[in-house]
């Protein structure tokens, strides 16, 4: 997004990758702890943050940023 003109339609293809990381980090945990790495999950002593599908859910954490970003500027009316 410029500098110069913050509306969101002014919004360069770098700036809707950046939208694009976090939702698809999430789908990919939701599929990773629906249809894979079921091994990882029944050995036993595993700990619930091994394996694929938190390590997702903790990437599409930290991808946030550009969405939370919006939504502020959004409410401030901007």
């Amino acid at each position: 997004m410029s500098i110069d003109n913050p509306r969101p339609s002014s919004f360069s293809l770098a700036d809707w990758l950046c939208f694009a990381a976090a939702p698809t980090f999430a789908m990919m945990a939701l599929l990773t702890a629906a249809y894979g790495d079921h091994d990882t999950m029944c050995m036993t002593g595993a700990s619930v943050l091994s394996g694929m599908a938190p390590m997702y859910l903790l990437m599409a954490g930290f991808h946030l940023t550009p969405w939370l970003r919006l939504m502020a500027r959004r409410t401030n009316g901007i």
